[in-house]
């Protein structure tokens, strides 16, 4: 299935993609998507519905993150060979690991708002899946049995934020709205294999990045199985996996950054498109 949440910030409701592309809401049946509807048992019965019979959503309603109550939002750096490059940075031997503060979540189509007085706002996108079960020393050929879905994601960055302010990435990449995630989870039993989907951003229509996931480093299954070595993750954590080449950093001549007025257009072909406004 598809399961997104639909509706005004603050307001949304459980929804999912019917067969047609339509938006059907689950509302009367579910009365959200939290950590615990993650579980296989219940995203079997959300199996079960039969959409057709769903009430369906105005077209043009706002979509939200398709999931709420995340207690833990992490992310991958430098999992894609040429963007570890482009950065400047050695080959990761190990993944490497940052957190985004979960109030950073936003839905895939909100606008993005600058921090005041930033110059270097970049874009990511990137693959992320949510757990659907604990996770705790798991073996990476057990490790995909413990995903609940995958969605697309802009791992939004303001680098100084990030680079010059003498902490930890968090710092660049935690702002309000820097964290779009959607328009749906893809559970996993229509994605089983999470190292094939390509990955397409566009800034005012113009290609930026262009990649596939079967470019990354350190796949899913090798992700979830390191984090839970040293971490026990949760039903409903969201992790976001790494970017590809093409951000706005790694530009040549010179770096290129997000200035107010630019639209990102994301493509995860199965995970659907994001469409943000910078103001």
């Amino acid at each position: 299935m598809k399961l997104l949440r639909h509706g005004t910030a603050g307001q949304e409701k459980p929804g999912a993609l019917d067969a047609d592309g339509q938006i059907r809401d689950l509302s009367l049946l579910v009365p959200e998507f939290t950590p615990d509807w993650m579980a296989p048992a219940k995203l079997q019965a959300l199996a079960a519905i039969d959409l057709s019979r769903m009430p369906l959503v105005p077209e043009g309603t706002r979509l939200g993150a398709p999931l709420t109550g995340i207690r833990q939002f992490v992310a991958i750096g430098l999992n894609y060979r040429k963007h570890a490059e482009e950065s400047g940075m050695e080959i990761p031997k190990e993944p490497v690991v940052f957190t985004k503060a979960v109030s950073c979540i936003a839905g895939p189509n909100d606008d993005v708002e600058l921090p005041e007085g930033s110059q270097a706002s970049d874009w990511e996108i990137e693959l992320g899946f949510v757990m659907g079960t604990w996770a705790r020393k798991v073996p990476v050929a057990q490790a995909l049995s413990h995903v609940a879905g995958y969605c697309l994601a802009n791992d939004i960055s303001e680098r100084d934020w990030q680079m010059k302010r003498n902490g930890q990435w968090s710092k660049g990449k935690s702002f309000d709205g820097f964290g779009p995630i959607g328009p749906w989870l893809v559970t996993s039993d229509e994605l089983p294999d999470p190292q094939n989907i390509a990955l397409k951003l566009a800034v005012n229509g113009q290609t930026k990045q262009q990649s596939n996931t079967a470019d990354m480093i350190f796949p899913v299954a090798e992700i979830v199985s390191y984090l839970s070595h040293f971490m026990t993750l949760l039903p409903g954590d969201l992790v976001i996996t790494g970017t590809p080449e093409g951000v706005g950093l790694g530009a040549k001549p010179a770096p290129v950054f997000l200035k107010r007025g630019d639209v990102m257009t994301l493509d995860g072909g199965p995970l659907g498109n994001q469409r943000q406004r910078v103001v």
